[in-house]
């Protein structure tokens, strides 16, 4: 769905994210975080932005606890950059737009 950013979980995330054939951007985050709902929008933004340049999606760590632990997210935000399979960019705590498109457009 152009637009918007994708839901992602512990069952889709290896299809959704690491076996993209566009670099993906997923966004960790939980309801409670207050530095996630800064972040949120921005992603949102992107989304719409790179509908079809690129994967942009969001993961409740409180309801997907599996992927975070496996991939050692320890706090959020959390904003990884995923390109051919493997971590290319890794964002913690709250990061701006423009210096999110730059880490995200080195990539395309």
């Amino acid at each position: 769905m152009a637009g918007k950013a994708l839901e992602v979980t512990d069952g889709n995330f290896h299809d959704v994210i690491m076996n993209a054939e566009v670099p993906a951007l997923v966004d960790f985050w939980a309801v409670w975080c207050g530095p996630c709902r800064v972040v949120a929008p921005i992603v949102e933004e992107l989304a719409e932005e790179y509908a079809g340049r690129a994967v942009i999606g969001k993961m409740d760590v409180d309801q997907n606890k599996q992927v975070a632990t496996q991939l050692g997210i320890q706090a959020i935000p959390t904003l990884l950059i995923v390109k051919g399979g493997q971590i290319a960019d890794r964002i913690v705590g709250v990061v701006d737009k423009n210096s999110l498109r730059a880490r995200l457009d080195a990539l395309l």
